[in-house]
């Protein structure tokens, strides 16, 4: 069972209350996850068809693990193989994001949430690992609610590489110190942490409340709509 979290201590309050702004991981946070095991699983189906060992990718996330991959094979003198698999291998994720997409919606509670913020003066933004096709597939009118989508085609690097984040901040005028990263997976807290932000962990996705206390977050809660104390009050 996940495990819910008290709200912000006293002294995280007083640091709070002085914010410019909050970093919204997307699925898992602001609207239902994707299947990453299937989504990660197919794509290991499709790499281990081009004879690419283990080694070369084991342990990387999805996207990284189709770098390795392409790098590997660019390196053993199979570019045309290594082109290829990198097209095919970047259509099928694209595929899944956008077929699961055309059911999926924003966690009900999340548009006046993020109305609620930008009413207390609070810039949003969102870094997500998704495409931003995906993103506006479920979230149509995103851009009423958010000022920065910074999504996996938006940017050259992509997190855990912290430049993912501090290309959203860059966009919303704020530093690190100044903002709030919110998302449901480990990376999300430790890429925070590695820029030295408040890092808010939420259940509603990949992890629960121990492993998010672990990456690094500061507090946890079930979902992000439940974080709006010590901001707003």
């Amino acid at each position: 069972m996940k495990k819910r979290a008290k709200r912000a201590g006293k002294k995280d309050s007083v640091r709070l209350m002085t914010i410019k702004a909050m970093l919204f991981d997307f699925d898992g946070t602001l609207a239902p996850n994707l299947d990453l095991p299937e989504m990660r699983r197919q794509v290991i189906e499709l790499t281990v068809e081009q004879d690419v060992p283990e080694a070369v990718y084991k342990d990387h996330y999805i996207v990284e693990v189709i770098d390795a991959a392409h790098a590997w094979l660019c390196g053993q003198d199979r570019q045309r193989q290594a082109d290829h698999y990198f097209e095919a291998a970047h259509q099928l994720i694209l595929d899944i994001e956008l077929g699961e997409a055309e059911h999926t919606d924003p966690f009900d509670a999340v548009p006046n949430y993020l109305a609620e913020l930008k009413r207390f003066g609070v810039a949003t933004g969102v870094v997500t690992r998704n495409c931003r096709e995906a993103v506006y597939r479920v979230f149509p009118d995103i851009d009423v609610h958010i000022q920065s989508v910074c999504a996996r085609d938006d940017v050259e690097f992509i997190k855990p590489d912290p430049r993912h984040l501090t290309h959203c901040l860059d966009a919303l005028g704020c530093t690190a110190h100044e903002a709030v990263m919110v998302g449901d997976g480990r990376l999300d807290m430790t890429v925070g942490k590695s820029l030295g932000m408040y890092c808010v962990g939420v259940c509603s996705g990949s992890s629960d409340a121990d492993a998010l206390k672990e990456a690094g977050a500061d507090v946890v809660h079930d979902y992000c709509y439940e974080f709006l104390d010590p901001i707003t009050r």
